[in-house]
């Protein structure tokens, strides 16, 4: 087994551990795994299978991230993909200095940004597997749509062996297009949600679409595309612009969740809608998504995700 290493630096601030628990949101995750201190997942890079392993090895500051890389030999084009990966995964471009300085302005938002300094937004490393994790999560509990996709994942991923010990990358639109319905259903999928999975899987493997080129619209014209195909609506074409297309100003409005979340910050006591969020979130409309992330990182602490995740169990 070929093991190989290099070292990528993030535009600082940045931590590891804040950015990977916003990616992963629940400890169930099979896919993004976390140790309390590397973060590994198994990669598909055209028709290899690679395992990546990311340990931050200098402070938020000045941040430096070892990537070992496992499988085949490091070529430049095996390196650069895995790069390109991890740019996506874990915003590792991306400079919030901006959002910092409007945040500082802010008491209640600046006392949320000061205390997860160093998250980067991350996106999922295709619009396809956003979209899977958002039909996945609809009208069930979050640890339980994550452990519906790692159910997927062993069926269906690539899997990458190193001796006896056997990982699962998230399936490609190709391992899903000519399944039955009833395939997925097996694994917990409703009837309707495992046709429009696999409906999406082979559109995009016949060439009928592409979800990659949303990035070049606006976000009305993406988000009316998306609603056209099975299965998506409102907030799972919202999810997908924040966590596929990385809109960070989009704040999903129909997540439950996130609106319980944005309410419990701000102490209000009447239940928010669709509208009452984007009234609610008026003032900070350009980092919505942003929001939504610190959000989420405050919910994880509180339910002690955040201390190496073994005691989360919602």
């Amino acid at each position: 087994m070929n093991c190989h290493s290099f070292v990528l630096q993030p535009v600082p601030p940045f931590r590891l551990d804040l950015t990977v628990w916003t990616l992963r949101r629940r400890p169930d995750n099979a896919v993004d795994r976390w140790d309390g201190r590397t973060y590994r997942r198994a990669l598909v890079l055209g028709s290899l299978v690679v395992e990546i392993a990311v340990t931050q090895i200098k402070p938020p500051g000045d941040p430096h991230l070892l990537v070992t890389v496992s499988g085949p030999p490091l070529t430049a084009d095996v390196k650069t993909a895995v790069t390109s990966a991890l740019e996506r995964l874990l915003g590792l471009n991306i400079d919030l200095a901006k959002f910092r300085r409007f945040a500082a302005r802010r008491p209640r938002l600046g006392a949320l940004a000061r205390r997860f300094w160093g998250m980067k937004p991350p996106r999922f490393p295709s619009v396809f597997e956003a979209a899977l994790n958002a039909m996945a999560c609809q009208q069930v509990t979050l640890t339980l749509g994550i452990r519906l996709l790692n159910r997927m994942a062993k069926s269906y991923g690539a899997a990458f062996q190193e001796g006896e010990r056997i990982v699962y990358a998230f399936p490609q639109p190709k391992d899903l297009a000519a399944l039955d319905p009833q395939a997925l259903r097996e694994l917990g999928f409703s009837r309707q949600k495992a046709r429009a999975m696999i409906e999406l899987a082979d559109a995009i493997t016949a060439g009928r679409l592409d979800l990659e080129a949303l990035a070049n619209k606006p976000d009305a014209d993406a988000l009316a595309q998306l609603q056209q195909l099975r299965g998506i609506g409102r907030w799972t074409a919202e999810y997908i612009l924040l966590r596929g297309l990385g809109r960070l100003h989009i704040f999903p409005g129909d997540d439950v969740g996130a609106r319980n979340n944005l309410q419990r910050w701000l102490h209000l006591t009447d239940s928010l809608d669709y509208e009452g969020v984007a009234r609610t979130l008026a003032r900070w409309r350009d980092y919505g998504g942003l929001i939504y992330f610190h959000l989420l990182l405050d919910r994880l602490a509180e339910i002690g995700c955040l201390e190496g995740g073994l005691r989360c169990s919602v």
